[in-house]
């Protein structure tokens, strides 16, 4: 298992599931009460009607960071609508089907749904890791502190906001079925880029951990944004107005620029990027889970619905190995 491609697959766990994400479609899988899977496919188009934007360093990161929220959302809303389905009332005969005025009515609420669901998470996440730490770095300026030690202070509250926000989170119940699934994702993306068989034994002996992951990026955006503000508060900016509006401005070019560091440290096997690439697997331990076999099952069925791993380990590898 030494040598290691990088085969472009992305995925989010969701309830009781996986969504796994390549090129130009996405597949979302997971089991309902009954134990069968039920699994989708859709076409994915980016939201930001630019052409040629995925090609463009930096201003591609600010897409993809978008995109995958939505996607994400998508995805998480689809798999509670199938884990909670109900083909029986309580009659226990078969619910009539939906007319067409219906699923229209119901295709509304869910863009209404999905819609403010992403524009709450997005002011959420920065209201906690960016307002938060700056505002309570404020109550230091007042006792006479130097700019550079507030910032500094202000860096430090921001990382420990992040620490402790992975870490309760970590140890609520309910979510933790949901790491699992997370770790099945993880694990059956090394399972192919390690050139093995796609199978659920296979699975279970890869790591849970992955240098693409979602929440290394999240450390990543934390760590440069600490970076950039520390260099920020070199300049003398009297406004605390104006400190606030460029922490908002300088989130999206954050989130590029962590978003290209990502992508090379996915492609590097040089030694300084993977030491620099160990704290975000670290952290990783927090927000996966040791999947069983059902749920590798599931990441299997969700992969293979967007992607021929055994042609793609062919002109990888060469042959996939047992």
């Amino acid at each position: 298992m030494e040598e290691q491609h990088n085969s472009g697959i992305g995925g989010q766990a969701v309830l009781e599931g996986i969504m796994m994400r390549n090129r130009d479609q996405y597949s979302i899988a997971a089991r309902k009460e009954n134990g069968q899977i039920e699994k989708v496919v859709r076409p994915y188009k980016s939201i930001i009607p630019i052409k040629g934007i995925e090609k463009i360093p930096v201003l591609r990161g600010v897409e993809s960071f978008i995109d995958s929220l939505v996607v994400g959302v998508s995805s998480l809303m689809w798999a509670a609508d199938v884990v909670a389905e109900e083909t029986e009332g309580e009659d226990g005969k078969p619910l009539p089907e939906k007319t067409e005025e219906e699923k229209k009515k119901d295709e509304r609420v869910w863009n209404l749904m999905m819609t403010g669901t992403v524009i709450f998470s997005i002011a959420f996440s920065v209201c906690l890791f960016m307002l938060l730490p700056f505002w309570l770095a404020g109550f230091l300026r007042k006792t006479g502190l130097s700019d550079v030690w507030v910032n500094l202070l202000e860096a430090i509250l921001r990382m420990v906001i992040f620490l402790l926000y992975m870490l309760l989170i970590s140890r609520m119940k309910d979510i933790q079925r949901v790491f699992a699934y997370h770790g099945a994702e993880h694990k059956c993306i090394n399972c192919i880029e390690h050139n093995m068989e796609l199978t659920p034994e296979n699975v279970m002996k890869c790591s849970r951990q992955h240098k693409r992951c979602g929440t290394s990026f999240m450390l990543i955006v934390i760590c440069f944004s600490i970076i950039v503000f520390l260099i920020l508060g070199l300049f003398d900016i009297k406004s605390r107005l104006w400190r606030l509006l460029w922490r908002l401005i300088l989130i999206p070019v954050i989130a590029g620029f962590s978003y290209e560091l990502l992508r090379f440290a996915a492609i590097s096997d040089s030694k300084i990027v993977c030491t620099l690439t160990k704290p975000g697997l670290a952290l990783q331990k927090l927000v996966t889970r040791e999947p069983d076999r059902d749920m590798c099952e599931v990441a299997i069925t969700a992969i293979e619905a967007v992607f021929d791993w055994k042609e793609w380990q062919e002109k990888s590898f060469g042959a996939a190995e047992t």
